[in-house]
């Protein structure tokens, strides 16, 4: 998201607010705090807004709406910025979805997926890194949106299980469960582009 898309966003949401400030802050004060705190993070929300949506006007659109959403509930952030916008963000994406692509958001059974190892490094991921970056981003792409999104917050944006469990609103055992089925079919994914390109990948 360049930085003009981000000041038309960030000035779309001051303008659609104009006396929601709390009785101790001026609306310049606001906007100045907002600036602040939440405007670094509009490369971070729009990169996992497109991943989510898989277009890149539809993710500026959701961020669009989720950045009118975060400046309209500022004064209800604690804790860290980045984490606080990406709720909003992926709560925004997923009821688009909901709305525009309904059979991407059928959910699953957590329960049942098979914990897998959580290092980072492990085979699956060593393999994903070195494969080919077109096919490594469709195949990302391919996975359902509850997968990728995990995904794409730990590996992309080296967000914390902790965060990511707020940011997904589940509990820290369901982003390792997801994560793990996560890497599973990104592997199994990229091993068969591989098969069919005849590039050689690790098992």
């Amino acid at each position: 998201m360049t930085p003009d898309m981000m000041t038309l966003a960030a000035h779309s949401a001051l303008l659609h607010d104009t006396d929601s400030a709390p009785p101790h802050e001026t609306l310049s004060e606001r906007k100045r705090r907002f600036e602040q705190l939440v405007l670094p993070h509009f490369d971070a929300a729009y990169n996992l807004a497109r991943w989510l949506t898989r277009n890149d006007q539809d993710a500026r659109d959701v961020v669009q709406e989720a950045v009118l959403r975060a400046y309209r509930f500022f004064g209800g952030l604690r804790g860290e910025a980045k984490p606080w916008l990406l709720a909003i963000v992926r709560n925004s994406c997923f009821t688009w979805l909901a709305a525009n692509r309904p059979a991407e958001t059928v959910g699953f059974e957590d329960g049942a997926i098979e914990l897998l190892p959580s290092d980072e490094d492990g085979p699956e991921m060593q393999a994903a890194r070195n494969f080919d970056r077109k096919m490594l981003n469709d195949a990302i792409a391919g996975l359902p949106a509850q997968f990728r999104e995990v995904l794409i917050l730990r590996e992309l944006e080296d967000m914390s299980y902790k965060d990511i469990a707020r940011i997904a609103d589940v509990p820290i055992g369901t982003v390792m469960s997801r994560l793990a089925r996560a890497r599973r079919l990104l592997a199994e994914s990229v091993r068969a582009a591989s098969n069919i390109s005849g590039t050689q990948v690790p098992k």
